[in-house]
């Protein structure tokens, strides 16, 4: 199982690979750059060649994540100016590291006609790409639905990678808190979430798994991670997700909290132990 979670870039970006396998890991995902910022960040290509070269040497696989203010769906010309910029420099930082795609969420219109948000959406995607031409994937996530509720259907993610330019450079990152929060997976519905998800062809461009409980109720379209097995997802129900077939070969990453009585080690042995039960 290629699982993981989040780690700090803080040391640099090949002490966040050794950080993993210190874990246990096999997967792990990171910020490319300051996670609260949109500058552009100059980074030492000696550090993301090591990090390359080391994850391909321990077989470790790893995804890169937008900052919290990226937003495909902004709708002012110059802000829209500064996430193209920014999403092209943490796609080229991610492609330096080896690693299989930057994280965005689904855009978020804060205006009145939802069709504009797409709209915009699907032009920002095709900005980013043509400029493209490296093998790292933009990887969209479904979004929770705070405040805006568009990109809480895999329609929504498939429709929107299908009217790009560039279909290719685009595959998924699934968020089981979000697809939880925003009504999708209920807890009892994982059997229609995946016949729905083979019958719109989502699953052969799903790249990665954010794994993480749930805080809130489903429905609630409120973010925020709990623990595997200690949210209302609960055990029973991320067990029978951690054995679909379809996601077997797919990196799992953890973005959940951690304390000195739960570390990231321990949440790690724990959904190992999960996923390796019958």
């Amino acid at each position: 199982m290629k699982l993981g979670g989040h780690v700090t870039i803080r040391k640099g970006y090949l002490a966040a690979a050794r950080e993993t396998v210190k874990l246990g890991g096999k997967a792990f995902q990171y910020f490319p750059k300051n996670p609260r910022s949109l500058s552009l960040k100059s980074f030492d290509h000696r550090d993301t060649d090591n990090c390359a070269r080391f994850c391909q040497e321990h077989g470790l696989v790893s995804i890169a994540h937008t900052p919290y203010m990226t937003n495909l769906s902004v709708e002012d010309p110059e802000m829209r100016q500064v996430m193209l910029r920014s999403i092209l420099n943490d796609l080229d930082i991610a492609e330096a590291c080896g690693s299989i795609g930057l994280v965005v969420h689904f855009g978020k219109y804060k205006g009145t006609d939802p069709l504009r948000g797409y709209q915009l959406m699907i032009d920002m995607l095709n900005k980013v790409l043509m400029s493209w031409e490296g093998k790292s994937l933009l990887l969209i996530e479904n979004n929770a639905g705070h405040g805006v509720k568009m990109g809480i259907m895999l329609e929504e993610l498939v429709q929107i990678r299908k009217l790009t330019d560039y279909p290719d450079k685009i595959g998924y990152c699934f968020d089981t808190c979000h697809a939880f929060a925003s009504g999708l997976w209920t807890g009892h519905n994982w059997t229609a979430v995946v016949e729905k998800g083979l019958e719109l062809g989502y699953f052969p461009d799903l790249k990665a798994i954010h794994l993480n409980d749930s805080v809130y109720p489903s429905g609630s379209f409120r973010d925020r991670h709990a623990n595997v097995g200690k949210g209302y997802i609960g055990e029973k129900n991320m067990k029978e997700l951690l054995h679909t077939p379809v996601l077997r070969d797919l990196p799992f990453i953890l973005e959940t909290p951690g304390s000195r009585e739960y570390s990231l080690r321990d949440e790690m042995k724990y959904v190992y132990a999960l996923a390796a039960s019958n």
